[in-house]
């Protein structure tokens, strides 16, 4: 098993953070609105590495890409952070919370998003891994969808196959209640690069500093 602690900054928060309600020029019916809305308990996490001596160029072309998102009509709220410490310094997490199996069905043209990502996002960094991630109640404090905050921890456990029953449970017997927001994720999808198994079980946590650091 690896654990991998990843400190994430996001003092660009109000930056990379989109949430629109509104219609765009590509309209969609209400019946494919309503079920692009369906609450749920899925995650779409994204890892990206800006080419070096990039970073900016990145960040304009990102904030490009969601203002594509802005004018399609999508409804989804889009989190994203800047890893501040770790093996993927400087590496950039976006992420949607809160999906419904129907919501994924219905994402706001997939075709034209991929072109337009390939245009503004893809010249300025390498997709590093795309998963699809479920939460998980049992082990967490909150609602499943991060609070607004300006830092927090990201950690990656990486598990071999057939150890994610075992791995749980000593996790849910072993850790004291969380007080702060602590939000555990399943991978069932996907996944990221640095795994080194053919098949693994990758969780995901997001913790305020508070929680995970001694007082």
């Amino acid at each position: 098993m690896k654990y991998r602690w990843l400190w994430i900054i996001g003092t660009a928060l109000s930056i990379f953070i989109v949430s629109q309600t509104g219609r765009g020029p590509e309209a969609q019916t209400g019946q494919s609105s309503d079920a692009q809305n369906k609450r749920g308990p899925y995650a779409r996490i994204a890892f990206l590495r800006p080419h070096d001596g990039r970073t900016v160029d990145f960040e304009a072309g990102y904030i490009r890409h969601l203002q594509w998102h802005k004018q399609a009509g999508d409804t989804w709220v889009w989190y994203g952070w800047k890893i501040w410490a770790g093996e993927r310094q400087r590496w950039f997490v976006y992420a949607t919370f809160g999906r419904s199996a129907a919501s994924l069905d219905n994402p706001v043209s997939p075709s034209e998003d991929e072109r337009d990502a390939v245009l503004n996002i893809l010249p300025h960094c390498e997709f590093t891994g795309v998963g699809l991630y479920e939460y998980l109640p049992a082990l967490s404090r909150g609602t499943g969808e991060p609070q607004p905050t300006a830092s927090l921890e990201f950690t990656t456990v990486d598990l071999v196959p057939g150890a994610a029953k075992a791995f749980e449970a000593a996790l849910s017997a072993s850790q004291s209640t969380p007080q702060g927001e602590t939000l555990w994720y399943r991978m069932v999808a996907g996944g990221v690069s640095i795994a080194k198994t053919s098949s693994p079980s990758i969780f995901i946590s997001l913790q305020s500093w508070a929680e995970s650091l001694p007082l």
